[in-house]
């Protein structure tokens, strides 16, 4: 290739410097746009909160997100960019929205959440407060004062949000609560505390599951699982004011949902303990296994590093928590062992056949994850070239 003279060198890097220039000139602009749009979406937020309106209307997103797309195919735009983009600002823009939301029953003037200053516990806190409520809050130190039998005599809704291993103890202490006084349960698994606050209170009651971490700034977006206990008509308010809070709520029986947390959660943390147990054991350089690894393993090895990262003593209640929960884990060991048996056979063509018939069953939600799954990493690669 020949070598540019000087003066032509010069005149490219003079060309550059003003398409730089350019470019730093649009940069601000969106800057200055993103402030604007974030200054509409907080009024948009006031208004809200004043209604009663939702902070998140799936129809409004899809149909925005929609046109947008349109709009870049006609200006040749990538539309794939312009969604990605749009739904990282939406989301920035439900959060600025967080701030005050209407209150939906007014007559409860009191408030008590069980294990109120815990990571999730502390989320639920700060949302009733973000409404309205007067919140107030009991943990293990309280148990013995005698405010917390008065305060439990005036509460209007309790909320038990206390470890796993701790919860039907916790419930059997609050035989004791006004009559139309709402108990409720945020823990994961349904079944056991559901029953529990039946027997011990004759008043409203309701099993909840939210279906995020603490980590998450509140319930624009998240499922939060109902299981009826008794008298619906008298917690109705709460879940309007969930859904005022963005929550999308869905209704279950507490047997359906122990029985999908089985996979969703037990099957799933203690197959990522075993394969962080396997690592160990092993002993590879995981700095070596990263830099070898595509994006997609990437991922998954950062979702194997996340579990351990967090308190132990979370996921041992929560595989623990059902013993029924071991027969599954036995029979997918034992289609584990079953696929080894193929691999040690060199049986192929059975192992394709197997795989295809796997296929048909999730049917076209593989495509879809597929496609999903092309989102996640496209973001994961681009956040590993920042660092």
């Amino acid at each position: 290739m020949k070598s540019l003279d000087s003066t032509a060198m010069k005149n490219f890097d003079e060309q550059l410097d003003r398409l730089r220039e350019g470019i730093d000139a649009i940069d601000a602009e969106l800057v200055d746009l993103l402030r604007r749009r974030a200054q509409l979406t907080g009024q948009i937020g006031e208004i809200k909160a004043h209604t009663g309106m939702p902070v998140f209307v799936p129809e409004r997103e899809a149909t925005l997100i929609q046109r947008r797309r349109q709009q870049a195919m006609q200006l040749g735009v990538s539309a794939d960019l312009i969604e990605d983009l749009l739904r990282r600002i939406m989301r920035e823009s439900y959060h600025t929205q967080n701030n005050r939301y209407r209150c939906a029953n007014s007559d409860i003037h009191r408030v008590t959440v069980i294990g109120g200053h815990g990571a999730l516990g502390s989320v639920i806190c700060s949302l009733f407060g973000k409404s309205g409520y007067s919140v107030s809050v009991i943990e293990k130190a309280d148990w013995q004062k005698r405010e917390t039998d008065e305060l439990l005599a005036r509460s209007q809704l309790v909320i038990v949000a206390v470890p796993i291993n701790l919860t039907e103890k916790i419930i059997r202490q609050l035989g004791n609560l006004p009559a139309d006084c709402i108990l409720a349960d945020i823990t994961s698994i349904k079944v056991k505390p559901l029953q529990t606050m039946l027997e011990v209170h004759q008043g409203p009651v309701v099993g909840l599951h939210p279906m995020f971490g603490p980590d998450a700034p509140g319930m624009i977006k998240q499922v939060v699982v109902v299981c009826d206990g008794r008298m619906p008509e008298a917690y109705q308010w709460l879940l309007e004011q969930m859904t005022i809070w963005g929550a999308a709520v869905h209704h279950s029986s507490a047997q359906q949902h122990d029985q999908a947390m089985a996979y969703i959660q037990v099957m799933r943390h203690f197959s990522t303990f075993v394969y962080g147990a396997h690592l160990q054991e092993e002993g590879p350089d995981l700095n070596m296994l990263t830099v070898f690894s595509s994006p997609i393993y990437r991922l998954e090895l950062a979702m194997v590093g996340r579990l351990f990262a967090q308190a132990p003593n979370l996921y041992a209640d929560i595989i623990f928590a059902n013993p029924e929960n071991i027969a599954l884990l036995k029979r997918f060991h034992k289609r584990y062992g079953d696929a080894l048996e193929k691999l040690e056979a060199g049986d192929k063509a059975s192992f394709i056949k197997q795989f295809l018939s796997i296929g048909q069953w999730f049917g076209d939600y593989a495509k879809k994850c597929l496609v999903d799954s092309k989102r996640l990493l496209l973001k994961a690669d681009d956040d590993q070239m920042l660092r």
